[in-house]
């Protein structure tokens, strides 16, 4: 059996009570200092409204909320490390975030974090490793075991079958621990949703219709990332208006659900998700959501649904074949919203993969998620620079540097010198200065004879910030002072 505590904390949540005004926001470019001055994006808080019944305050405190938790959830999993058992978010406005652990000595820490701490048997290592031998012992037909994830809540991996004897008896002759599994009955059976902005049609051959999944750049070549199964390597596509967009570059289905499309000069990309309704929402970066938290999905055929992030790593069995790592969510889609776009705020997220349900009487959509695409085929994200909503100063990262700049002057950090990054992955920095001053902030990477600048951030205030994803190698980051003396904070995060 599973030994669990939960352990709460007063502190946690004074953020139930937050007033809109009296919140802080994130550092970035001419932002002013309070949440009031942080708009949502385009349709997100009626979109809230309609599909988690909240009243529009409600779902204003939830998004603030998310953002706020994203960084101590982050935090705490790489303290964590093998002990961490899985992170969660509970409550109608994301208020509280749990964190689990499989050593009550790190309830402390947790609690001094500002999360509730619960003790469990298994670590998220342990269940992913169960996870990989429950998908070995399953054969690849749908009603057997088609969808398997694991849950941190319940500290176990789940199984949703049509068949679950049979299910159940297969797991065991593979001896795997069953007080780790659990098997429902289940009617769920996802199909692939068959049948350049995030959420556009585009269409290969004659007939099949897919959506587009978000912007990307391969050196100087644009193009966008989309479901494997929308098309093979070397098809062609043309866009919503018919008119020819580009070609495949590669896919992959099943095994996973990924592709790119590489575009030709008529077509630009943007850094925007269509939200069904006339407007756009900004991609700024693809910070991964922790569960619980909100996510919203941008397709051709029932264009902007949200919902919220309910599993990672799943494992489902289409008609094609098996595909893993997925992300479960209870958003909403239809044929031919495939490809399209997941996002949290501003976060890409991932591409729709398949589910099962509709839009009118409800449903669970399966995402593959954006950045395993980005460094299979070392692709960049297209993005773009606003303010998001946060905790208003560069506290809560993994490294943490402080130092002065007199106007003019120059600092590199870390320390003067570099950070390797082993794997590819994001890279976040955030500054933090004075107000009245001007300071920049660049990421640099090692090209072989000498430093390069792979992203920037140069708004006319001093806090800045930088989202990229980048492959392995060596960085730094140099912070300008433009104009003004001020003290200043430099966080960031590696992969």
């Amino acid at each position: 059996m599973s030994r669990r505590h939960a352990v709460a904390t007063g502190c946690v949540l004074a953020i139930i009570a937050l007033t809109l005004t009296g919140v802080p926001v994130a550092a970035g470019p001419r932002a002013p200092a309070t949440a009031s001055a942080w708009k949502p994006p385009s349709g997100m808080l009626e979109a809230f409204q309609r599909d988690l019944g909240l009243t529009r305050r409600q779902a204003q405190a939830r998004l603030l909320n998310e953002a706020r938790m994203l960084p101590v959830a982050t935090q705490l999993r790489r303290r964590l490390a093998d002990r961490f058992g899985g992170s969660w978010l509970v409550g109608a406005i994301s208020q509280t975030l749990v964190v689990a652990t499989t050593d009550e000595a790190d309830i402390p820490h947790i609690i001094a974090a500002g999360a509730r701490a619960e003790v469990v048997t298994r670590s998220m290592a342990e269940l992913l490793l169960i996870k990989e031998k429950v998908d070995g012992a399953l054969p690849a037909k749908p009603r057997v075991g088609g969808v398997r994830y694991v849950d941190a809540k319940r500290n176990k991996v789940v199984v949703l079958s049509a068949q679950p004897t049979v299910a159940e008896n297969l797991i065991k002759d593979a001896n795997v621990d069953m007080d780790a599994v659990s098997v429902v009955s289940s009617t769920e059976q996802p199909q692939p949703l068959h049948d350049v902005q995030g959420g556009d049609a585009y269409y290969v051959g004659v007939a099949s219709r897919c959506s587009v999944g978000f912007s990307v750049m391969r050196g100087i070549q644009a193009g966008f990332v989309s479901a494997g199964h929308c098309g093979k390597t070397g098809d062609a596509t043309s866009g919503f208006n018919r008119v020819p967009q580009g070609v495949f570059q590669a896919a992959v289905f099943p095994g996973s659900d990924y592709a790119w499309v590489a575009v030709n000069h008529n077509w630009v990309p943007k850094p925007a998700v269509s939200n069904g309704i006339g407007g756009t929402v900004s991609v700024v970066g693809s910070k991964v959501a922790v569960e619980g938290a909100s996510v919203c999905r941008s397709g051709s055929t029932t264009d902007w649904h949200c919902g919220v992030i309910l599993q990672r790593d799943t494992s489902i069995i289409y008609p094609q074949g098996a595909v893993s790592g997925l992300t479960r969510t209870n958003v909403c889609a239809e044929p031919g919203d495939s490809g399209g776009s997941f996002i949290s705020v501003d976060q890409a997220q991932g591409v729709a993969s398949g589910g099962s349900g509709d839009c009118t009487s409800g449903g669970v959509t399966y995402f593959q998620p954006i950045n395993e695409i980005l460094t299979a085929y070392d692709l960049t994200l297209v993005t773009d620079t606003i303010t998001s909503p946060s905790t208003g100063t560069c506290t809560g990262y993994p490294k943490i540097y402080v130092g002065n700049l007199e106007s003019g002057q120059v600092a590199y950090r870390p320390s003067t010198s570099y950070y390797r990054a082993t794997v590819a992955g994001q890279h976040h920095g955030c500054l933090d200065g004075d107000d009245g001053v001007d300071l920049d902030l660049y990421l640099e990477k090692w090209k072989g004879a000498g430093w390069g600048t792979v992203a920037v951030s140069d708004s006319a205030g001093p806090d800045e910030q930088i989202s990229y994803t980048g492959m392995p190698g060596f960085y730094r980051y140099r912070v300008v002072s433009v104009s003004g003396s001020s003290p200043y904070t430099l966080g960031f995060t590696t992969p």
